[in-house]
Order: C-alpha cells, then sequence, then structure tokens
C-alpha cells in the first residue's frame, strides 16, 4: 500500500513558503520562443498551467522582447545576437531549450549566458525545475548587481569626502577633523548627505578655479 504524498500543509512555514512560490510563479510574464512541433505544444500547454502571461513567438525574432520575466529559447547560433541586453546584465531570466541527443555547445552556451538549461524531451518536472531555478538565478545576480551599484556609490562618496575635505582644509586653513564635522554640519543643516556636501564643494571650487 502506498503511503500519502506528503503535502506542506496550510499555515505552516513550508506550506507559506509553497504557497509564496507559486504565487510568484503565476504573476511571471514569460515568452516562448521554440519550434511549434508536439514538444513545443507540450511546453506551451505545461507553461500556461503556471497560470502566468505566456506569450508565444516563432520564428526567433532580430531582438527578443525585453519587458518581460522569463524567456525560453531554442538554443540557436544566432540567439546571443538576439538578446535585447548587454552581455553580463540580463534584463530577464533566460532558459536555453536543446535537444537530449545534442552534443553540449560550450561557446554557444558561454555566449548565451543562461540561467537554466532545459533538454528534450520535457515532463512537466523539468519544465517547472528549469523555470524556478532560473527566476531564482536571475533575482539573486540582480541582488548582487544591486549591491555591486551601491558599494561603487559609497566609494565614489568616499572619495568624493576626502578630495572636499582637502579643499577646505586648503580653502579655509581646517585641519582635516576640523573640515569634516564642517561638511557633517552642512548636510545637516541641508538635510542631504554629506557626499551631497562634498560634490558640492568640488563642484564650487572647480567653477572658482
Amino acid at each position: 500500500m502506498k503511503e500519502p504524498r506528503h503535502r506542506p500543509q496550510v499555515g505552516t512555514a513550508a506550506g507559506r513558503e509553497a504557497t509564496g512560490a507559486a504565487a510568484e510563479i503565476s504573476s511571471l510574464d514569460i515568452v516562448m520562443v521554440v519550434p511549434p512541433d508536439d514538444e513545443g505544444e507540450m511546453l506551451g500547454r505545461e507553461l500556461l498551467r503556471t497560470r502566468g502571461n505566456v506569450r508565444r513567438v516563432w520564428p526567433l525574432p532580430p531582438r527578443l522582447p525585453d519587458a518581460v520575466d522569463v524567456i525560453f529559447c531554442e538554443l540557436v547560433p544566432e540567439l546571443p545576437q538576439c538578446l535585447p541586453w548587454v552581455p553580463g546584465q540580463p534584463l530577464a531570466a533566460l532558459v536555453v531549450v536543446t535537444q537530449a541527443v545534442q552534443m553540449p555547445q560550450l561557446k554557444l552556451l558561454h555566449d548565451c549566458a543562461p540561467h537554466a538549461v532545459l533538454h528534450r524531451p520535457f515532463t512537466t518536472g523539468t519544465i517547472l525545475t528549469s523555470l524556478t531555478i532560473a527566476r531564482a538565478q536571475f533575482l539573486y545576480e540582480q541582488r548582487l548587481r544591486t549591491r555591486i551599484d551601491k558599494l561603487d556609490e559609497t566609494l565614489r562618496s568616499f572619495r568624493s569626502v576626502e578630495r572636499a575635505k582637502s579643499i577646505l582644509m586648503e580653502k579655509r586653513n581646517l585641519d582635516e577633523e576640523e573640515a569634516y564635522h564642517f561638511m557633517r554640519r552642512q548636510a545637516m543643516n541641508q538635510r542631504v548627505s554629506v557626499g551631497a556636501v562634498a560634490a558640492a564643494i568640488i563642484d564650487s571650487d572647480d567653477i572658482l578655479g
């Protein structure tokens, strides 16, 4: 006698996580760019079952749409030129679709930099797995890029503050600590960041020579 399959109970942490994951998938805009053969139709049906907004495109257009969340696309030699983003800065999760008997095209995969690979023949499990992994990987990369941007901004602000301190020390005959406290007071009075005050000091110095 088979044991009943375990399902996360509603109200538990696992249940809330499963419900949240299903809700996130159902809100996705998905573009499917694969040939309209039997397996392509099967892929379309399974993606529609996620309740996401699924759009089919074939043949491969010169430029793939960019205002979407996930792209399922046939792995073809011209794919890298059709991606609507700068290499390394994807605007959507990319799942490339390949033949099971096809030898890995490593250079092509490298140039496309997909977030997941879906091999034929498809199953419901492999389709949902590739969709989930691709979306999670894309969001992870987005978070990393956000952190990098913040670190870059912090570094630029630090450099501006250091340069502004040098200007104040020279122009107002202040020591380093006095120059920094001067900028802090200005920032508090104007309700802006110290970096913004530093940038204004640098701009003024550049204008006045």
